[in-house]
């Protein structure tokens, strides 16, 4: 090739990296762009309800539109302790159905479960929401919220939460509505990580004689933590933003309850419920303050979870 040629391609192929590398950077700081704009907004449109309550706001559980007093204790609540039944039903579920589908299941099962865990993920919460009210709510009000009342309601300490008037919908039903729902995510993402494990590794555990529960627990998990708790993360997610599905299960009442069995409400819901029959400039920006809150406690779940990957890191790199 003559050199006046190959110089015209080097400069070419400089310019067209210099081009992809502000295209990336452009993008990349698009995104942080765009989170600040949401922040920004969400800042602005709820100032008069930051003005009118303070810090109040969180630890107040009126809501009255009527007399303008509004309180985001019980919506927080109600979040929380819905996206905390739901992982701790959806963490070891999808983790064994990735172990299943990874080590135990036989090869001819495979991709149909794997198939149908992703349509799974694709149902949208709506039809969620109406299976829950319709078909699950009835049947948890006949048949296990009369038993957690006989059996468990009586217990000392934990008795308290499972007890109350078999209804059907409440926060433990949202709970449950909400770990279905995030199953099928952290189930994929799981099974995704455990198939990058070298195989060689696992082999060599085996012939060492470790059980399958000890391949998983000392060799796959360990390699792929990463992946596992961006999977979570992402359920969690999932689950602290739905919105229909918990809105038709979860009762929507305003009033602090012990019992899990009784009414509650989330911010999602709350925000669903009443957002659009908002009247008065202070009722709107509570709506969006409870708004803004949901955006905070994501943020900081978000980070707990990269900080302990950090350390987690950080104390392997001292052993080694």
């Amino acid at each position: 090739m003559p050199t006046f040629l190959r110089e015209a391609s080097l400069k070419r192929h400089t310019v067209l990296d210099l081009l992809f590398r502000n295209l990336t950077r452009v993008s990349a700081f698009g995104v942080l762009a765009l989170l600040m704009a949401i922040l920004a907004s969400l800042v602005v449109g709820s100032m008069p309800a930051i003005r009118a309550f303070g810090f109040g706001f969180l630890t107040s559980s009126d809501w009255d539109p009527v007399s303008e007093q509004f309180g985001a204790l019980i919506p927080i609540v109600g979040t929380l302790v819905t996206s905390a039944i739901a992982l701790t039903i959806a963490i070891p579920v999808s983790f064994g159905i990735a172990l299943f589908l990874t080590e135990l299941s036989p090869r001819v099962l495979r991709r149909p479960l794997g198939i149908a865990i992703e349509l799974l993920a694709g149902i949208p919460s709506i039809i969620y929401g109406m299976w829950g009210l319709f078909v699950f709510a009835p049947l948890f009000a006949d048949h296990v919220e009369p038993w957690l009342n006989d059996h468990i309601g009586t217990m000392p300490y934990i008795g308290p939460f499972f007890s109350g008037p078999p209804m059907g919908i409440g926060v433990l039903t949202a709970g449950i509505i909400l770990a279905i729902m995030v199953i099928p995510f952290i189930a994929s993402v799981m099974r995704d990580v455990f198939e990058v494990v070298p195989t060689l590794l696992k082999e060599s555990a085996y012939g060492l004689g470790a059980t399958t529960w000890e391949v998983m627990w000392r060799v796959v998990l360990p390699y792929t933590r990463i992946g596992v708790v961006g999977g979570i993360m992402l359920g969690l997610g999932r689950a602290l933003g739905e919105t229909m599905a918990i809105t038709f299960v979860i009762g929507n009442s305003h009033e602090l309850s012990k019992s899990l069995l009784m009414p509650g409400n989330s911010i999602a819901s709350a925000l669903a419920n009443e957002f659009t029959e908002a009247y008065g400039e202070l009722y709107t920006a509570a709506l969006i303050e409870l708004g803004l809150i949901l955006f905070f406690i994501t943020f900081v779940v978000l980070s707990l979870a990269r900080y302990m990957l950090f350390k987690l890191g950080k104390r392997e790199g001292q052993a080694t």
